[in-house]
């Protein structure tokens, strides 16, 4: 039985028409541009060889889609998904006056009945989109529908970190300072709290893990950063067994 919750996806997407805006600037800014690094491995764990189709799940703004398209230089293809008509509205604003436009284009649409067909794509990617969607199990299950066999589905997110002196730490910045931040710089108080708290009430990575590996991935890989506080899941979908003659 699904768990999409349409009432709070609703209020999300509202959230995030209100902020587009000044949500580059806020992101760049709460991480301390850690951000433009851990979306760089994202798009070196996802490319493959060849000309890719590649899909970002959540694109936002198209920060991590248009730094995909510029990795590549031609050799691939980008279609960025996002549920918030106002992020791609500034997602276009960018794409106009990026030199890869015509290697990018964006679709406004929910991931989790993504207007896609099955087996499509030759990998999928999404930052920071895990925590903002009411039923993970389905995002996924959509993830492995439309990618191709022996395609890589890569999230990066947010999650508590480990316990210890920097989770400590983390606290008092990011539960603390950064909605107020977020209140001075993007007069959202509430938005920037939804951030803090969704991260608090995140799943851990290891039944992130689980659910990805439900959807059918297989192997799924962790990778950690700033002692957990972010984590990259790495997953493949299974290629096609030959057929035995």
């Amino acid at each position: 039985m699904s768990a999409v919750n349409h009432s709070r996806d609703r209020t999300v997407q509202r959230m995030f028409d209100r902020i587009a805006g000044r949500y580059d600037l806020l992101n760049r800014i709460i991480s301390f541009r850690l951000d433009s690094g851990w979306r760089r491995q994202v798009i070196n764990a996802v490319l493959t060889e060849g000309q890719p189709w590649i899909l970002d799940i959540g694109t936002g703004t198209g920060d991590l889609l248009f730094e995909a398209a510029k990795l590549t230089q031609g050799s691939g293809s980008f279609v960025g998904l996002d549920f918030s008509f106002q992020m791609l509205q500034r997602a276009r604003i960018k794409q106009a006056g990026t030199e890869r436009a015509g290697e990018t284009e964006f679709v406004l649409g929910s991931a989790l009945f993504t207007p896609f067909k099955d087996n499509a794509f030759d990998g999928a990617m999404s930052a920071f989109v895990l925590r903002n969607v009411s039923d993970l199990a389905l995002l996924f299950a959509e993830a492995f529908r439309v990618l191709k066999p022996g395609a890589k589905f890569v999230s990066l997110d947010m999650f508590p970190p480990k316990a210890g002196w920097f989770s400590a730490l983390y606290a008092v910045y990011f539960h603390g300072l950064m909605p107020r931040i977020g209140a001075l710089l993007a007069r959202d108080r509430e938005a920037y709290q939804y951030l803090s708290d969704s991260v608090r009430r995140f799943y851990p990575p290891e039944q992130v893990t689980n659910l990805i590996e439900e959807a059918g991935f297989k192997p799924v890989t962790v990778r950690t950063f700033l002692s957990g506080a972010v984590c990259m899941h790495i997953a493949n979908k299974p290629p096609l067994r030959p057929e035995l003659s």
